[in-house]
């Protein structure tokens, strides 16, 4: 029997798989890098010439210069010190604040319990910005009370995860033994439940570190981070929004970068965590 087909078979286009990851892994590196050694890929941030005034991205100045004559990659590549220490740092403070108070919520009694569970919920339904806003407006601008304010701000996110994996493993099995082999309270803590409590912690911080990278950066726009001269990427921008109909790149350059930081470390966040949930695709 012939079958005629009235159409082609459609071809179905396979994508490569974690090409986009690669991308993100190295634009990641390379921030990295320069956050570290910003000498090898720029030059002096500080460093103004009057006799070229906001030029044009060229040759010469890859993302052209700013008010003072100013190299705006350089400012960038030294403002990647800057902005990843800050977003380091504040989730390395929500971190461990929220495993800390995570494990004490999730070991203790009801009422204690209870009470950290609605400062969680209290502090997660603030916006981001605002609450960080008000720690920085009480502790002051500068870099320690931006870390300290994004830290606290965005503790609940971890705070919630160990305390929900806590009361599933202080239910386990090797547990209950430790307890009828009379492991002292600390022992169990720190040899059975913290290890098996903060294996997702390391994805969230992933993902977490774009977030305080953001934030970084928005309350830096707004006066509250390292101030001018520092070349941090959230102080670029609002250094040169007075410029953007004369020179867009000033602020818009600076603010690509910020954003594909953050989209890179989603996309590597968010394959880790598929990794973790033992997903391949």
């Amino acid at each position: 029997m012939t079958i005629a087909l009235d159409r082609p078979l459609p071809v179905r286009i396979r994508r490569p798989r974690g090409v986009g990851v690669a991308l993100a892994g190295a634009f990641l590196a390379f921030a990295v890098a320069a956050a570290a050694l910003p000498g090898l890929f720029a030059g002096d941030p500080l460093a103004a010439d009057p006799r070229h005034v906001l030029e044009a991205p060229s040759a010469a100045h890859w993302f052209g210069t700013d008010q003072l004559g100013r190299d705006v990659f350089d400012r960038v590549v030294h403002g990647a010190r800057h902005s990843l220490t800050i977003g380091i740092a504040a989730t390395l403070v929500a971190a461990g604040l929220g495993v800390l108070l995570g494990l004490l919520a999730g070991l203790s009694h009801k009422y204690a319990d209870e009470a950290l569970s609605r400062g969680f919920d209290a502090l997660a339904a603030f916006p981001l910005l605002l609450l960080a806003l008000l720690f920085v407006a009480v502790a002051g601008p500068g870099t320690m009370g931006l870390i300290v304010a994004i830290g606290i701000a965005t503790l609940p996110h971890y705070a919630r995860v160990v305390r929900s994996q806590t009361f599933v493993v202080r239910q386990a099995g090797y547990v209950t033994q430790a307890v009828a082999f009379g492991d002292s309270r600390p022992r169990l803590v720190l040899r059975h439940v913290l290890p098996n409590v903060i294996g997702p912690i390391p994805v969230l911080a992933v993902i977490g570190l774009g977030e305080a990278i953001l934030a970084a950066a928005g309350l830096s726009f707004l006066g509250m981070g390292p101030q001018p001269p520092s070349p941090e990427w959230g102080a670029m921008l609002s250094e040169g929004r007075g410029y953007l109909s004369i020179a867009w790149w000033t602020s818009i350059l600076p603010g690509v970068v910020v954003t594909l930081v953050v989209i890179s470390l989603t996309v590597v966040g968010r394959r880790l965590h598929r990794r973790f949930e033992g997903r391949t695709a």
